[in-house]
């Protein structure tokens, strides 16, 4: 379950980018980031704690789209509100051809506060990221010892037909193992690098974006 296509477009640092979250098929998040740097091997963009952003509106009681089974969602998936990222400042490294994504977390006053592998499918759009989460991920700390994070689930969600067969989780769990062994040997994106990024001054938060035209995930042979 690799990642399907990239932009090949050379990238301005700076430039906003739409970073869409899926979930079994369905929009949960969409974040306007802004683009830090494209090469060959991948790209990274950066996300502002506090960004304007869209979001599901969930029924009552439910506090992530995860938790509800795809089946007994809306065929045309759940609207969206405004909102504003909840999460802390992050810094996304996405390899190319890669079913990851590793993010560097920053806390107050910009303390590193560790790493988060997001093992996940891509395709881009244009300007959209597409992400199709696998549910299970990996946090690694600043000593670079690692955990497993969301087995149980991940475990439950194999096999539905909106998520990944037994032989697709043998698969990201692989991914997951690899970018392990990364962590455990000290070498990148596990190196000490980036640890210190900040964003240059001049870049503003990005303004919330059009509403989100793609409530479902795209076919594949539709990406660009």
């Amino acid at each position: 379950m690799k990642e399907d296509k990239k932009d090949n477009a050379s990238g301005v640092p700076g430039q906003i980018l739409h970073w869409n979250f899926f979930i079994g098929g369905h929009l949960s998040a969409s974040v306007p980031v802004r683009l830090v740097e494209r090469t060959d091997a991948g790209q990274l963009v950066w996300m502002k704690s506090g960004t304007p952003m869209w979001h599901t509106a969930l029924p009552r009681g439910i506090t992530h789209l995860r938790e509800i089974d795809p089946r007994e969602r809306p065929p045309e998936g759940f609207p969206v509100v405004p909102g504003r990222w909840p999460m802390g400042d992050a810094l996304f490294y996405q390899p190319t051809g890669a079913a990851h994504s590793v993010l560097w977390l920053f806390g107050r006053r910009h303390r590193f506060r560790g790493w988060y592998v997001n093992l996940e499918r891509r395709v881009h759009h244009g300007a959209d990221i597409d992400i199709t989460d696998h549910e299970l991920d990996i946090n690694v700390a600043p000593d670079r010892t690692w955990s497993w994070k969301d087995e149980q689930s991940f475990a439950e969600k194999t096999g539905h037909p909106a998520y990944w067969t037994a032989e697709e989780a043998l698969a990201i769990r692989s991914e997951g193992a690899t970018v392990a062994q990364l962590a455990e040997a000290g070498t990148f994106p596990f190196d000490g690098s980036w640890c210190d990024f900040r964003p240059p001054p001049s870049w503003k938060t990005p303004a919330r974006p059009p509403t989100p035209r793609h409530p479902l995930l795209r076919p594949t042979d539709a990406a660009t």
